[in-house]
């Protein structure tokens, strides 16, 4: 992480922008405005949009969106491979001191919630060893009780844990409870917050959920047009497993089952607008827990006033925001 500039006597540190909301709220439009006029990067913070190949169900920024502005931790890894907490956070952040170093402004965009708070809460990640043995006993439990049997497990051991992971997140309550079940103490115990030396502007967007259901069904649909079904064929054909975490998550484990012949196409996309609304409401339990977030409501179109908001935020350290005024 940076050492904070100083001018003069007085020490201020670099600016980080974070754009955060739930899936669908137009989080990607914003961003590439925003970056464009205060001549910023942008930095992922999506825990899907890691992985290459999985564009259509990610609603990953096309490539065309990727030119205008650049982009980091997107497309970085295979489906097959995980991604550690700790291991983002350490990628966010060298990211971020690089687009510092280089006189630009970073802004942090995404919905995963653990991915945000990672970075702008700098999170104390439990060093806690992998425990194959465990996992394989965990995951076989998940496989032949339920993953809502063993996300209740968890509760019985760390409920702080459990309020915040969303029992479908198979690999983070595995996580969860091989680190209580390892140390014999919880997760919530051993994470501890040292916050980055950076200024942070928290912009949230919003939107009447009947609003924002409706335009999830509308990109449901708009995602399996664009060929969300060959998308996940071809990962399949390309030798990846339906059963890993990438692939078993929103949206792809419907396709999936299409794929098998289990459900219509049409049930397949039933099922993905149904769990999509739900999965919003985990994001916003999440999105509680960050404070000092500047909430706008999108459906009374607030581009100007946030980049009102941006432009002063930025241009108190007169190294960074070097974008036109409004």
């Amino acid at each position: 992480m940076p050492s904070p500039d100083e001018q003069g006597s007085e020490t201020i540190a670099p600016p980080l922008v974070v754009i955060l909301g739930p899936t669908a709220v137009g989080k990607t439009s914003l961003s590439l405005d925003l970056a464009a006029r205060f001549d910023g990067e942008i930095v992922g913070a999506d825990s899907r949009q890691i992985y290459f190949g999985m564009d259509i169900g990610t609603a990953k920024p096309s490539a065309v969106e990727q030119s205008q502005v650049p982009h980091h931790l997107v497309d970085i890894q295979p489906p097959d491979k995980q991604m550690a907490l700790a291991t983002y956070q350490q990628l966010a952040f060298s990211v971020i001191d690089c687009i510092h170093l280089r006189g630009r402004v970073p802004f942090l965009v995404g919905g995963s919630a653990l991915y945000l708070q990672a970075v702008i809460e700098g999170l104390q990640i439990p060093e806690v060893a992998p425990n194959p043995a465990l996992r394989s006993e965990l995951e076989r439990f998940a496989q032949e009780n339920g993953r809502a049997a063993l996300h209740f497990r968890l509760q019985a051991l760390d409920p702080e844990a459990a309020a915040q992971i969303h029992p479908n997140n198979l690999r983070r309550v595995i996580r969860a409870l091989e680190i209580v079940q390892t140390t014999g103490r919880r997760k919530s115990e051993l994470e501890a917050a040292a916050p980055p030396p950076y200024r942070i502007l928290k912009i949230g967007l919003d939107l009447p959920r009947p609003l924002l259901h409706e335009r999830i069904d509308r990109r449901v649909h708009e995602m399996v047009e664009a060929g969300l079904v060959e998308e996940m064929a071809s990962l399949l054909a390309a030798g990846y497993s339906p059963d890993l975490p990438a692939l078993s998550s929103l949206g792809y484990r419907e396709i999936a089952a299409h794929l098998r012949g289990e459900i219509s196409l049409q049930a397949a996309v039933e099922r993905i607008q149904i769990e999509t609304h739900r999965f919003v409401r985990h994001q916003y339990t999440w999105f509680r827990r960050i404070s000092d977030i500047h909430w706008f409501d999108v459906s009374e179109a607030p581009q100007p006033a946030i980049r009102k908001l941006t432009e002063g935020f930025l241009h108190r350290n007169s190294k960074y925001g070097v974008g036109p005024t409004l």
